[in-house]
């Protein structure tokens, strides 16, 4: 069957960020090992706990699948429950955190108290904020969801080429199957040829291909001899006239010169091989064989034996029968295909899905430029929530930045620099935006981690698994009536067992679509190809046949008398050694385009002039005979050999033959005037059986082709494939899982990097008051608040 060409590779490779999408996969792997709901969880799971719907059922019952549903979502719980903590909590202790400011608390009072490892405190803060804070936030966070957002956006603007190449497979598929089909029917005819062709050509031709081909060949052995002899004479001829003008070229006064005496010598010495080296003129004829051999043609074998021959007992055996005809049984069965092809409902199923293919096709490439509009929406959306962490980022920069550059350690916590003071209130900016930001961060976080996080566990990985196909296969789930789902609503009966999962594996390896989908409960093929329904009553027939060939001579004297007269027709006594030995001999002593190259090579070597020039001259001569001569020459031999090995081979058997071909008649002549009728009932059995499995053959062929071939359904396979694994789960999820890992990460490290930030801000803002040191007071080196006494800072004073 002609094979469908399909364009669509259903198969996504991410690229790099993939490292991205499988670190994702085993994180989430880590938030829910369990395994996917079975049995009873399935119906309450998907139809109540992940839908929200109630199933009438008892109240025991329901809770201990709600437990088990809990149970399998503890993770994805916990993990809501923690982000839930974290956007109720994280702007409520932000609110507080700015009022306990406010009352110059929580390190809101601008006073700094002297340490001696304040270089130190203030160095490792510093360092956690860069490290903890914004390496690990860069790295996993807003590059990570800036990636995941741009890879998304990339995979949909690409989508459209994909999705075209379905739809292009799908017409194919529903274009090609019914010139599969006509295929089929079409094949039926070179069966039925060839059983025509078997039944038109067994004759028993006793004259056959011996007689003829030795005919042929010894006319093809007289012919040959005879041109072989003329054309070696006319070869002599000319070699003899080429030798005589070279000799008087070189006996030119040039050759005498010292340049060119060597070269004429080597020419002149060369010369006797331009000679002729086979001699088939001695040859013996085979006239005398050949007349002895049309005498036996004369003789119409062919006649004398015709009666024999298969087609004319077959014949016999017809008329007995009367009505039975061999060529009835194979037109009926050619009428019977082409009647199941036109009453399958191909052309009006396959006209109403192209149909709908095409309204499909149509609303997806209208509504396209509205998914790509949309996205760009969601893809500047997912941009802004990047930048968010970004500017917190920018600010946390800029405060490390202008606090490390403008630090001087020299200068107290109230004279610091207007840059140091600068970081300092950078740091500040940015704990205030994370406090401003991230609960917004966070919801976003929890919703997509729930839905792409559900998705992935739910649908991609038991899709990967095949276990999606194995749940919507589980008896009485979809419809609490129905056992099959995909039965029921196909052909209405939910007791055949055909589910989901077998045909998705079925399209995957590309069968037909017959097999895929158990169309013979529809229509089914081996009720039309059903060939004993036609032999049935030729083989009661043949049983009871009774035949009288008494009468019938096979070979009478004059027959085999001819037969003799062949065997003795002298070929044997045809010399082949001697045809042998002239044809393994090539036509002439050298090869004479060697022979004119060589020529023409030396007379290169000689000075320019009318010696050079005669030489090339007599070169091109002797090639022209090459060509005009020796090739057809060497044709003939050629010939002349088949012919000759013919012949010794004929003639080594044929003796043996004739004898063994009238023993043979004579066996038969006795067969038939004893038991012909039986033979030839059993004969014609066998050779009935063999025209009837010519068409068995085919009949299977073609079940195998429907089963397999015919309407292959990879595109359907593609399709779920496509929308499933590529669009939803490597596209869209993957990335969307991807961008809440890294947005959730981000969000996460804003607590450390809050912390850090406002106890470094502390070592660059400047203070309004700090610690004095008073050496007559303490003597030792003490420090005291110079609130205490009253003293106040000169600068603010």
């Amino acid at each position: 069957v002609p094979a469908k060409t399909y364009d669509t590779g259903a198969y996504h490779e991410p690229g790099p960020i993939g490292i991205l999408f499988k670190i994702v996969h085993a994180f989430l792997y880590l938030v829910q090992p369990n395994s996917f709901p079975q049995g009873k969880q399935i119906h309450y799971f998907f139809l109540s706990f992940f839908f929200f719907f109630f199933l009438k059922k008892k109240f025991p019952e329901n809770v201990v699948l709600t437990l088990q549903a809990i149970y399998y979502e503890i993770g994805f719980i916990v993990s809501a429950a923690l982000g839930l903590l974290f956007i109720l909590l994280l702007p409520l202790v932000g609110l507080c955190f700015c009022m306990c400011r406010c009352c110059d608390n929580c390190g809101g009072e601008m006073h700094q108290r002297q340490k001696k490892n304040a270089d130190c405190q203030r160095s490792c803060f510093a360092t956690f904020l860069f490290v903890a804070s914004l390496i690990i936030r860069q790295v996993v966070g807003v590059l990570c969801a800036y990636a995941a957002n741009q890879h998304l956006t990339n995979q949909v603007r690409g989508a459209k080429k994909l999705v075209n190449s379905n739809f292009k497979d799908l017409k194919v598929f529903l274009n090609d199957t019914p010139a599969q089909i006509d295929y089929l029917v079409s094949q039926y005819n070179t069966t039925k040829d060839k059983a025509l062709s078997d039944l038109n050509s067994k004759y028993f031709h006793i004259k056959g291909v011996t007689i003829r081909e030795t005919k042929e060949a010894l006319e093809n052995v007289s012919v040959s001899v005879e041109v072989l002899q003329e054309g070696t004479e006319r070869l002599h001829a000319n070699l003899t006239d080429v030798k005589m003008h070279l000799n008087n070229t070189l006996s030119d006064s040039a050759c005498s010169a010292a340049q060119a005496a060597s070269t004429c010598n080597i020419i002149r010495n060369s010369l006797h091989q331009l000679n002729i080296n086979a001699n088939f003129s001695g040859l013996p004829g085979v006239s005398s064989q050949l007349a002895k051999v049309n005498d036996v043609l004369k003789i119409d074998l062919s006649s004398l034996v015709q009666k024999v021959c298969f087609l004319t007992s077959f014949k016999l055996l017809t008329n007995e029968l009367g009505y039975l005809d061999i060529k009835n049984v194979l037109e009926s069965v050619g009428s019977n295909i082409t009647t199941f092809t036109k009453a399958l409902p191909v052309q009006k199923i396959l006209a109403d899905l192209t149909v709908s293919l095409t309204q499909s096709e149509a609303y997806v490439q209208d509504y396209f430029p509205i998914v790509e509009q949309y996205d760009f929406y969601r893809w500047l959306g997912c941009l802004i929530l990047c930048c968010m962490v970004v500017l917190i980022l920018v600010f946390y920069y800029l405060g490390l930045l202008c606090g490390t550059c403008g630090y001087d350690k020299h200068a107290s916590p109230t004279t610091r620099g207007c840059i140091s003071n600068t970081g300092g209130n950078f740091l500040m900016a940015g704990v205030g935006f994370s406090f401003l930001f991230s609960w917004v961060l966070m919801i976003v976080v929890v919703l997509t981690f729930i839905t792409g996080g559900n998705v992935e566990k739910l649908v991609c990985e038991p899709f990967e698994d095949k276990t999606l196909f194995k749940v919507l296969d589980t008896p009485y789930l979809l419809n609490k009536h129905w056992k099959n789902y995909l039965s029921g609503i196909l052909f209405k009966n939910p007791n055949i067992n055909l589910t989901f999962e077998k045909v998705y594996s079925d399209c995957k390896e590309n069968k037909g679509i017959y097999t895929s989908l158990h169309l013979e409960h529809l229509f089914n093929i081996n009720e039309f190809l059903n060939i004993s329904m036609y032999t049935e009553d030729v083989a009661l027939k043949i049983e009871h046949i009774q035949i009288n060939l008494s009468k019938i001579i096979l070979l009478d004297e004059i027959g085999k008398e001819n037969l003799l007269n062949f065997s003795s027709s002298g070929i044997e006594g045809i010399n082949f050694a001697a045809y042998l030995t002239e044809i393994n001999k090539s036509v002439t002593k050298v090869d004479l385009l060697s022979f004119a190259n060589d020529l023409e090579a030396r007379a290169d070597q000689l000075p320019k002039g009318a010696l050079e020039n005669a030489l090339k001259g007599h070169a091109n001569n002797i090639r022209m005979i090459h060509n005009q001569q020796v090739v057809p020459l060497e044709q003939a031999m050629s010939t002349l050999n088949q012919s000759i090995r013919l012949l010794k081979r004929t003639s080594s058997e044929l003796t043996v033959k004739v004898k063994n071909v009238i023993s043979a008649v004579n066996a038969a002549q006795f067969l038939i005037n004893n038991n012909a009728s039986l033979v030839i009932v059993q004969e014609t059995k066998k050779y009935m059986d063999t025209i009837v499995g010519y068409f068995e053959q085919y009949v299977e062929w073609v079940k195998e082709s429907i089963a397999m071939e015919v309407a292959a359904c990879k595109p359907i396979a593609n399709v779920i494939d496509t929308a499933v694994d590529i669009f939803l789960c490597s596209y869209i999820t993957d990335s969307v899982n991807t961008f809440w890992f890294g947005l959730g990460g981000s969000s996460m490290f804003l607590i450390p990097a809050i912390i850090f930030a406002v106890k470094l801000s502390k070592y660059y803002r400047r203070m309004d008051t700090e610690d004095v040191y008073d050496d007559t007071e303490n003597g030792n080196n003490g420090y005291h608040k110079e609130h205490l006494y009253g003293i106040h800072n000169p600068v603010f004073t």
